[in-house]
């Protein structure tokens, strides 16, 4: 596949989720379903069916902007969701999704395109977080 019609189903895509916004949003539901909601829940509530196994509250998703005085802490949670910050489940640490989504992401696109990946990836994730706070 050309960088030319790989760059033109990029546009058909987009065209067909409603522009760039709504790719986003619709690749950061997705990811928010695989590697989040089994602990957040469905909602982002924090009741996911692993919850209940957790050594540590799991904490609501939708109230991270009213946790931070009105806002959305965005490179926080860039920072919590790759590993950064530490942030401790169960005893031991939340999975480092940056790891997992680059372990994947490095088979097929080498060193500098995983890193690429993982930060789009990354990126529709937050962007989902933040269009879900209450």
């Amino acid at each position: 596949m050309t960088n030319v019609t790989r760059g033109l189903g990029l546009a058909v895509a987009l065209a067909l989720s409603g522009g760039a916004a709504g790719a986003q949003s619709l690749a950061g539901s997705d990811e928010y379903m695989r590697a989040c909601a089994s602990c957040h829940g469905l909602t982002g509530h924090g009741d996911g069916m692993l919850s209940d196994y957790l050594t540590v509250e799991v904490p609501d998703l939708t109230r991270i902007r009213a946790r931070n005085d009105g806002v959305f802490p965005v490179l926080q949670m860039m920072h919590v969701i790759d590993g950064r910050t530490g942030l401790r489940a169960h005893g031991s640490p939340m999975p480092i999704w940056g790891d997992r989504f680059e372990a994947t992401a490095a088979m097929r696109a080498g060193d500098l395109g995983a890193e690429i990946e993982v930060r789009g990836r990354l990126q529709a994730l937050i962007a989902h977080l933040e269009a879900i706070q209450e």
